[in-house]
């Protein structure tokens, strides 16, 4: 089953979209590990303040020193609205949820973002929606509530944590939608360090108020965490995301979401020793049958 959508690729070049997928898919499903370590030695508001703040000077930095600076001021207003919804409110939510729930029920509840961005897409951004692509979504919407309902039943997971989940699962989809909408030009990578430090400054003063600093435990397990969220998923990640919505478009970059819940468990259960029942691992089938639905291609006519 390939996922990748068919894009022409003149002879003798390397395709890399396939490994921008990939690598994508990888460093994002990790981060809910690496967040998840984080938030348990440090309040998830001062972490994600710290990250955005620092992801953003180290991107636009160098730009300033340079003199590289590309985006006009519509643009770069752009990417900070953008920066508020993909960053300050998706993680500020989701790892204030990561603190009552698993890095895997996390990162599984927001690979439902397909199903909403693609709803939104076909309203808002006129991407079709066929009978294919609403049984694919439907069957993601069955495989995510199996598995929540699961972990609620047995009381692995809590329900205030599912709640700001679904909260941060909202805030990409918005997020997602408005880049479609507003189209921003210019550097993805600058747009990047705008969206970050915009991040950044919204988050500080409601970290330094409702956050205690003292809370903070200094660890390598904190340090490597933080290193890998700011230059692996704050900087790499995130323009990595852009450029696929850019490239294949919001339902079809949204889809590749649905890969988290594997991966996500798989790291979970590698580095953090959570425990993965059959019954998790049974609602994934249904959610990789809505992958399949919604990225496969039209069949066409034959000529």
């Amino acid at each position: 089953m390939s996922l990748a959508p068919s894009i022409a690729v003149p002879r003798g070049r390397f395709n890399t979209l396939p490994l921008a997928i990939g690598l994508f898919c990888l460093l994002w499903s990790y981060a809910f590990v690496a967040g998840k370590i984080g938030v348990t030695h440090c309040p998830p508001l001062i972490l994600l303040a710290a990250r955005f703040s620092l992801a953003g000077i180290l991107i636009l930095g160098p730009t300033m020193v340079r003199g590289d600076w590309s985006l006009s001021w519509r643009d770069a207003a752009i990417f900070a609205v953008l920066g508020i919804a993909n960053n300050a409110l998706y993680l500020g939510l989701g790892y204030t949820g990561l603190q009552s729930v698993s890095a895997g029920l996390g990162g599984l509840i927001v690979s439902a973002n397909p199903v909403f961005t693609a709803a939104l897409a076909a309203l808002l951004l006129g991407e079709g929606m066929t009978w294919r692509k609403a049984s694919g979504l439907l069957l993601g919407i069955i495989g995510v509530t199996l598995i929540v309902w699961h972990r609620l039943s047995v009381g692995t997971d809590s329900l205030h944590g599912i709640v700001f989940t679904l909260a941060s699962l909202a805030s990409i989809v918005a997020g997602t939608i408005l880049f479609k909408l507003l189209a921003p030009k210019g550097s993805l990578w600058i747009g990047n360090g705008v969206q970050n430090l915009a991040a950044g400054i919204v988050l500080t003063p409601v970290a330094l108020t409702f956050a205690d600093v003292h809370a903070i435990d200094v660890t390598p397990s904190l340090i490597g965490a933080f290193a890998f969220l700011v230059l692996g998923g704050s900087i790499l990640a995130y323009w990595l995301w852009f450029h696929l919505l850019k490239v294949c478009g919001a339902t079809a970059a949204s889809a590749y979401h649905f890969l988290m819940p594997p991966l996500g468990m798989l790291f979970a259960y590698l580095v953090l020793g959570e425990h993965v029942e059959a019954r998790d691992l049974l609602g994934i089938i249904p959610v990789a049958l809505g992958i399949y639905l919604v990225t496969r291609p039209a069949t066409k006519p034959a000529a």
